[in-house]
């Protein structure tokens, strides 16, 4: 099972990061993405799911027409590990 990041390994993760916020209620990360319509909202959706399959790890998520919220916590683990950050950098280099 993963382990919980310590404080400090979690603002280290933050900083290699594009926009992903940290709500310490949930210790969870979360993006809201934006998009010209809703297909590229459902096709980036899309490629997030194979990714999130592929890394054995399935985020929270939503979408309302053109965009779309997505939040990342482990829930075996109760909270942000190393399984979160890297979903969150494999959805960054999605959209690079």
């Amino acid at each position: 099972m993963a382990e919980k990041l310590t404080s400090k390994q979690r603002d280290t993760a933050l900083r290699g990061l594009n926009g992903w916020v940290y709500d310490e209620a949930s210790d969870a990360i979360s993006h809201v993405f934006k998009f010209k319509s809703f297909s590229e909202a459902f096709g980036f959706m899309t490629r997030v799911a194979i990714a999130a399959d592929k890394a054995g790890h399935h985020p929270d998520w939503s979408n309302a027409y053109d965009s779309v919220t997505i939040v990342l916590s482990t829930h075996d683990a109760g909270g942000l590990t190393d399984k979160d950050v890297a979903l969150a950098k494999a959805i960054d280099a999605i959209l690079a």
